[in-house]
């Protein structure tokens, strides 16, 4: 039989991690003299990377920057998160339990993110996730990234998985989009980072507590 791949969303579906992207962020916006945003506007920032966190940022505050300038501030944002990415970040309560459960059942682990794939290892390793997976596969890490489903089958085929029993676990709408794109079925966790309710979003299924993952996915693959 295929073995099962289980693909995952990082940030606000493995980890909280909107404390430290916030404040790299507000580091940024300071550079031009702007208010800083507060936790609960994670929600309408995260979600298809850095660079468009920046720009979601800047328009929270009606501010409009040159490119050139732009580029400025995406450099101030990576270099400050790099040297603080995970002061506060942590797994979610059941991630690393649940993970390992399922690598010993068998299934293929990988993660597909918007994040830089360098600052995905970072962040993995500095929480202690990072050995689980068989492949992490960031914004960069192929020529498209989510919601293009070829970062979504590209991700299962580095870690060695099937597409024909493969499911995505996220929080968003890009994750909901990639998913539907890729002709996969699609876990939201309801307490991620996302502007729109995951139950609005029409997956499979919508959890809130990430040790029901097994239990629903293996029912979607059957």
């Amino acid at each position: 039989m295929i073995p099962p791949s289980f693909v995952f969303d990082l940030d606000g579906t493995l980890a909280h991690t909107a404390p430290d992207l916030v404040g790299a962020l507000n580091v940024t916006l300071a550079l031009e003299n702007l208010q800083p945003v507060v936790l609960s506007d994670v929600h309408q920032l995260v979600g298809r990377g850095a660079r468009v966190m920046i720009e979601r940022g800047l328009k929270l505050r009606s501010h409009i920057v040159s490119p050139e300038r732009f580029e400025e501030l995406a450099a101030a944002f990576f270099a400050h998160y790099e040297l603080h990415i995970a002061d506060e970040s942590v797994a979610y309560d059941g991630v690393p339990e649940v993970l390992d459960a399922l690598a010993g059942q068998g299934a293929i682990l990988s993660v597909c993110t918007n994040k830089p794939e360098r600052l995905s290892l970072l962040l993995l390793d500095a929480i202690g996730l990072r050995s689980k997976f068989k492949a992490i596969c960031g914004a960069d890490t192929f020529a498209v990234r989510k919601p293009d489903p070829l970062h979504l089958t590209g991700t299962i085929d580095r870690a060695g998985g099937n597409p024909a029993r493969a499911i995505l676990i996220g929080d968003s709408p890009t994750d909901r989009e990639t998913a539907r794109n890729a002709g996969l079925p699609c876990i939201l966790m309801d307490y991620g980072y996302t502007d729109v309710p995951a139950h609005e979003l029409g997956a499979e299924a919508v959890l809130s507590n990430f040790r029901d993952v097994p239990d629903a996915a293996y029912r979607l693959l059957k």
